[in-house]
């Protein structure tokens, strides 16, 4: 696979398949296709249908019912559809008999996601990282993966005996790789730990939040620089740090990868390297996209990464951006029917749990630059808190 969306000369077309499971409603699940098929568009993939089934659990052997493999096998055969792709992760028996049936590459959650990572990797621990979260994926899935694995054969030496299967030496090489790269990676975490020791003790502000809430544009409003900033899921992968300087008090910036939902485990570990910039960091930017209707959720997921990383309990900030883009639908006062969450507006949202934050958040718009003096003035009242903390001999600074 590795390369495939950036050498295709023409775009693929695609099929989404998810399941509804235990509690979850049709309408979750609909929103969980639409984040696959945000995936699957900055993966490079054109999708035609989306596909759904309400089950207890996962088929053990095709993930879906019979019924519905085959409806979808009729639909990619007769619209001769190129890839299939399924929001969760497959097992190695599933994908092996799924590939059977349709004859087509299938992709899983965590292999979207990792080919997202590698087209978007550019520096040499980035791509360290994802090469290693990428062999971890493959290697026990590797009797299915051919069309997917670049093979890497040396010359001579790479070859096993004469008896010995083309498998076993193709998994040997991949074993051998993967202890490579986490060696790399060793230096590679050495060098940055030395860069993050020589830049002092400067106070430290770390963005984080879900893929695609708007970090790298508050980063540019607060650093004055120019992050790449663009409506893709992991426009950012490599931690980009700036030094920022709100009245008399400078500090670190760093704008780090976006979270999001059943990030592979792979990626988790392989980046927690990467991560180390908001496990050190004073503050942290919380940033949620308001506008988004499962922004709760994102909230979760986010916390649940951060607690996996040991970053949770650090001092935060909730920014919820993008209030320009907040749309709710009033209702009627003669409408009966019970208000949801889309009848909520913006005022409703804020009189709610977020009412009992005080300073902890903050609403604005970094795309239309709504409140944005309003943030620096929080920051900076939190970043002098901690440098008065660190440094009380500076305390007639300020």
């Amino acid at each position: 696979m590795g390369k495939f969306f950036d050498t295709a000369p023409v775009q693929e077309t695609a099929v989404l398949v998810g399941l509804i499971q235990g509690n979850e409603t049709e309408e979750k699940v609909a929103e969980y296709m639409e984040e696959l098929a945000f995936l699957s568009m900055t993966a490079g993939l054109e999708t035609k249908k989306r596909f759904t089934q309400k089950l207890h659990k996962p088929d053990p052997r095709t993930f879906m019912g019979s019924g519905k493999i085959q409806e979808i096998d009729e639909y990619i055969k007769e619209h001769d559809i190129d890839v299939v792709v399924f929001d969760d992760d497959l097992s190695p028996s599933q994908l092996r008999n799924l590939e059977k049936v349709f004859q087509k590459k299938i992709y899983d959650r965590s292999l979207l996601i990792l080919d997202i990572f590698q087209s978007r990797a550019q520096t040499a621990q980035a791509r360290t990282q994802v090469e290693l979260a990428r062999y971890q994926y493959l290697l026990p899935r590797l009797t299915n993966m051919w069309t997917h694995l670049e093979r890497q054969r040396g010359g001579t030496g790479t070859r096993g005996g004469a008896g010995e299967k083309e498998i076993e030496t193709d998994k040997r090489i991949i074993r051998d790789r993967i202890s490579l790269l986490k060696k790399q990676l060793k230096e590679i975490d050495k060098q940055m730990a030395t860069q993050r020791k020589n830049r002092g003790r400067l106070i430290r502000v770390a963005l984080v939040g879900y893929t695609n809430v708007g970090k790298s544009t508050i980063m540019n409003l607060l650093s004055k620089s120019e992050v790449l900033a663009e409506n893709k899921l992991f426009a950012t992968l490599d931690t980009t740090v700036r030094k920022v300087v709100i009245g008399n008090l400078p500090f670190l910036m760093s704008d780090t990868v976006g979270f999001i939902r059943k990030l592979p485990h792979q990626l988790v570990e392989s980046f927690k390297s990467t991560l180390d910039e908001v496990r050190e960091a004073d503050i942290l930017l919380h940033v949620v996209d308001i506008s988004h209707p499962e922004f709760e959720d994102h909230i979760r997921v986010v916390n649940e990464t951060l607690a996996e990383i040991g970053a949770r309990d650090k001092q935060t900030i909730l920014v919820f951006n993008k209030i320009d883009a907040y749309t709710y639908v009033k209702k009627d006062e003669d409408d009966l029917t019970e208000i949801t969450r889309e009848n909520w507006s913006l005022e409703d949202l804020k009189s709610s749990w977020m009412s009992k934050m005080g300073d902890d958040c903050i609403f604005i718009s970094a795309a239309k630059k709504q409140n944005i003096d309003e943030l620096r003035d929080l920051l900076y009242e939190r970043a002098k808190a901690v440098h008065i903390t660190r440094y009380p001999y500076d305390k007639l600074l300020y």
